[in-house]
């Protein structure tokens, strides 16, 4: 089948599928900021048990499959009378694994903040919280941001694994639509194109969008 009348027939089960994939992406994007920034500053911390925690956790979902992180959130945890569904269990172990990449990003970033900005917050008089909130991480998070925007690629990318406890995502309706037609060419072809799409025009923008906006804010104060 010619790939135009291929894409005339498929495209709706495409883009239903493509919208879920965002809905994914978003949501894992959200939940791995907070996870990234809440264990980048506890391995910061004064505290050794604190240390201990988080580099526990940052080395375990490293350490480990993806794959078998989402298959445990999604059947294992349901044995332990947490249940949760498909859509969730999906997002929910990408920003878990995601999140221990992004929390050394920020530990590595905030160390990387010069030392004469931490003296400058310290003679401010500000508390620790507003030392770090207002002056370290906006630096810090513009020193990390180009590694920022591959981490959030591959938070995309991971969200493809999702297909496999039957969220109906991109990669969902692509295996579908092969299994009905055989023409994997197409149907993965498409795919592909798609994920590229996402990347190229919406997360790369979207990373060199808050970088410039970032350098603006902070070169007016």
């Amino acid at each position: 089948m010619p790939l135009w009348d291929f894409l005339s027939e498929y495209w709706p089960q495409f883009i239903a599928g493509a919208a879920v994939t965002l809905e994914q992406f978003a949501l894992a994007s959200a939940l791995t900021s907070v996870i990234s920034v809440l264990f980048g500053l506890m391995k910061l911390s004064d505290s050794f048990v604190v240390r201990v925690i988080a580099s526990t956790y940052i080395e375990f979902l490293r350490g480990t499959s993806l794959l078998v992180q989402i298959y445990w959130m999604y059947f294992v945890l349901p044995i332990f009378g947490l249940p949760i569904g498909n859509f969730a269990a999906g997002f929910i172990a990408v920003s878990m694994n995601a999140g221990a990449y992004g929390a050394e990003l920020v530990r590595g970033g905030i160390q990387s903040v010069p030392r004469g900005q931490w003296e400058a917050a310290y003679a401010l008089s500000l508390s620790p919280a507003k030392r770090m909130w207002r002056i370290i991480l906006p630096q810090a998070l513009l020193i990390m941001l180009p590694a920022w925007g591959n981490l959030l690629i591959g938070v995309l990318k991971g969200t493809a694994l999702v297909s496999l406890i039957s969220v109906a995502d991109l990669m969902f309706a692509a295996k579908a639509i092969n299994n009905n037609t055989f023409l994997s060419a197409q149907a993965f072809g498409t795919a592909l194109l798609l994920y590229y799409l996402m990347a190229r025009f919406l997360v790369t923008p979207a990373v060199r969008w808050l970088e410039a906006r970032l350098r603006r804010k902070l070169s007016r104060s």
